[in-house]
């Protein structure tokens, strides 16, 4: 039996807003949209996407699951994403090798510092 990971859903109060905001943030493309959901993904035909739904209420507690991104520059993805509009969620502690950023509905995700060579 193959399992195929496809997409993760994402509740959010303003679907198709944050769902764009993921999209500017990764450089993935919007795949669909209708009148409720957005999805986008890496490329049309690749997967897995984010599929994002629309949901009343607003997040109340910290995420159980959340992406962390692994970029060239960590401190030059973190102005990139804050200049998009994301916020910090807490101050980077000393030996820190990550960076918690919230997305605009407030998810948690995290920035990690380049590997060491």
């Amino acid at each position: 039996m193959a399992l195929a990971w496809e997409q993760i859903t994402v509740d959010a109060f303003d679907p198709f807003a944050l769902g764009r905001w993921w999209a500017e943030a990764l450089g993935w493309v919007v795949v669909d949209e209708t009148e409720e959901i957005i999805e986008i993904r890496p490329e049309p035909d690749r997967m897995p996407g984010l599929l994002f739904v629309p949901v009343p209420e607003g997040k109340a507690v910290k995420n159980r699951l959340h992406p962390d991104f692994r970029p060239d520059d960590q401190e030059a993805e973190v102005a990139r994403l804050l200049s998009l509009g994301a916020r910090r969620a807490d101050p980077v502690q000393d030996g820190q090798h990550w960076v918690t950023l919230f997305d605009p509905e407030g998810n948690e995700f995290c920035v990690l510092s380049a590997p060491k060579s």
